[in-house]
């Protein structure tokens, strides 16, 4: 085994009422030959409000900006849905999958599979049918960022 063969770094994103799944989430990431970079585990749920919420935001988007690839488990929040919108501007590959408390529980999902938490739904500036686009624009293969 290469320990120092470089691999996938992807930002694993999911929605906070999934906290407790966080480790079978980064199992499958490594599973799939790939490397998570995952709040959860660095900031664990906003380092248990430390420090401002947004502070912690920041460094999400950080690490998004710094990952190869975002990958989504789960439905998608509201957090969830900004991370995706801001992979897509900076041209990141975006993939979809379930969740679960084993990583042998999660599978790919395509953009029609993906859910939406009901408060981005009722609560958000878009509606269904305007977030689903663009969860479908963002595995859309593309020659430069939005």
């Amino acid at each position: 085994m290469n320990l120092i063969e470089a691999r996938t770094v992807v930002y694993t994103a999911q929605s906070k009422v999934t906290f407790y799944c966080r480790d079978a989430v980064c199992e499958f990431v490594l599973r799939q030959q790939a490397v998570p970079l995952h709040p959860f585990r660095l900031f664990e749920y906003f380092l248990g409000d430390r420090v401002d919420r947004n502070v912690v935001r920041i460094g999400n988007n950080n690490l998004v900006r710094i990952a190869d690839e975002v990958w989504v488990f789960g439905d998608v929040s509201d957090g969830v849905f900004f991370e995706i919108q801001y992979a897509c501007q900076l041209g990141k590959k975006v993939r979809y999958f379930s969740i679960g408390t084993r990583a042998d529980e999660i599978e790919e999902k395509t953009p029609a599979q993906v859910s939406f938490e009901a408060e981005l739904v009722k609560n958000g500036k878009l509606k269904e049918r305007q977030l689903r686009e663009i969860v479908t624009r963002s595995v859309e293969p593309r020659v430069d960022a939005w």
